[in-house]
């Protein structure tokens, strides 16, 4: 199979605002994706974080940052403000060189953003 960049998505919570409470949720969604995608650091060309508004205590990408992802594009936003959106949670969307297919990639959601794909919301 051809190499190709594929996007790869994941969702966590977290309980409050602070820093140790951003990085560790990060920290734990980001070391899911790669287990269970099987992903090489060398593979990783970019992340994407955002966080809804309510979180602004750190950048997500420190997490990345202290995982050794000193050679990746890293990005943070926050999410759009949508009514009734989901509060306290963090999205990341890996921009990943892999050859595998786009069926074969696991996008993953812990805790509270356990719902967001099975009800419709992969946008939240």
């Amino acid at each position: 199979m051809t190499l190709a960049c594929r996007g790869i998505r994941g969702a966590t919570t977290v309980t409050e605002n602070t820093r140790d409470a951003i990085l560790s949720g990060t920290t734990e969604l980001l070391e899911r994706i790669v287990e269970e995608n099987g992903i090489q650091r060398e593979q990783l060309a970019a992340a994407i974080f955002t966080t809804t508004r309510d979180l602004n205590a750190e950048f997500p990408a420190v997490a990345a940052r202290q995982m050794g992802w000193t050679d990746v594009a890293l990005l943070c936003s926050h999410e759009m403000d949508v009514p009734n959106a989901l509060p306290s949670c963090i999205r990341v969307l890996l921009l990943v060189n892999t050859t595998k297919s786009p069926q074969e990639l696991v996008n993953l959601y812990l805790r509270g953003a356990k719902n967001l794909r099975s009800r419709g919301m992969e946008s939240q």
